[in-house]
């Protein structure tokens, strides 16, 4: 009995594995780019005034007075304020001692009214925690 010599093939298996790979690694760089490419979030008044109109305790006269409290909020934050600074304006000016429902009031503006200062007010939080 004779066995004849053959050369080994590569498996297949392995080149669509990579190949794969290559797919999904370059549709992930692709759509970063095309993320990046968009540019920074855009403010999305309608989701503020949705989030902070429709649940109760905070009582705006109407949707100017909460979009001018928010957009007051956002000049604060961009003027430097801190988080608890801009926490306890919050909680003096709707007399409440809750705080969850004024970081909620406060991560509604930075988040729908002035998505730039998303990190500054982060970061605020995070050293108020820190201390």
């Amino acid at each position: 009995m004779t066995l004849k010599h053959t050369r080994i093939q590569p498996r297949p298996r392995y080149a669509t594995r990579w190949r794969t790979a290559a797919i999904a690694g370059s549709t992930t760089v692709a759509a970063l780019l095309t993320a990046l490419a968009a540019g920074p979030a855009h403010a999305d008044a309608v989701a503020y005034l949705v989030n902070v109109t429709v649940r109760p305790g905070y009582d705006f006269a109407n949707a100017d007075a909460a979009l001018a409290y928010g957009h007051g909020l956002c000049d604060a934050l961009a003027g430097g304020l801190g988080y608890p600074q801009l926490v306890s304006t919050i909680e003096h000016d709707f007399a409440t001692a809750d705080e969850y429902q004024a970081t909620y009031l406060l991560g509604q503006a930075a988040n729908e009214l002035c998505p730039a200062q998303i990190w500054q007010l982060r970061r605020s939080a995070a050293e108020s925690r820190a201390q």
